[in-house]
């Protein structure tokens, strides 16, 4: 039997864009290296590889998102519980506002997306760091 998606994409990203915003690149670019901010990469480690990170962005693969924020679980990452604005950026924006919204969910006080990703981040010359996996 086929089954019935009741909530689409698009239903998805509307909700998201309630509780999370978008980080704009041009702040983006200025606030990525600020203390008060943590950047956090949501992309797969061959997207990572293929075409860089941000300098000093915080490498957490969507699939671990969860594990990694939540305090009682044995992979929980310290970055995680720091009074900063977390920013969180995908390839183009759409998985990013999902993490973003997640935390928040999960008790993240301040989370933004970055508006287009890290295509939009390297289309208007932010600082790109190579990587190995």
């Amino acid at each position: 039997m086929a089954q019935n998606i009741t909530k689409g994409i698009q239903a998805l990203t509307e909700e998201a864009r309630l509780i999370v915003a978008d980080m704009l690149i041009e702040d983006a670019k200025r606030f990525y290296n600020h203390d008060d901010y943590v950047f956090v990469d949501v992309r797969e480690a061959e997207e990572r590889a293929k075409l860089g990170v941000i300098p000093g962005a915080f490498t957490c693969p969507r699939g671990m998102l969860e594990f990694l924020i939540d305090p009682q679980c044995p992979v929980h990452n310290k970055i995680f519980n720091q009074d900063k604005t977390y920013v969180f950026y995908c390839a183009h924006g759409l998985r990013s506002l999902y993490a973003a919204k997640q935390a928040h969910e999960m008790g993240l006080a301040s989370v933004l997306n970055m508006a287009g990703g890290f295509a939009a981040w390297k289309d208007n010359a932010g600082s790109i760091e190579v990587v190995t996996i």
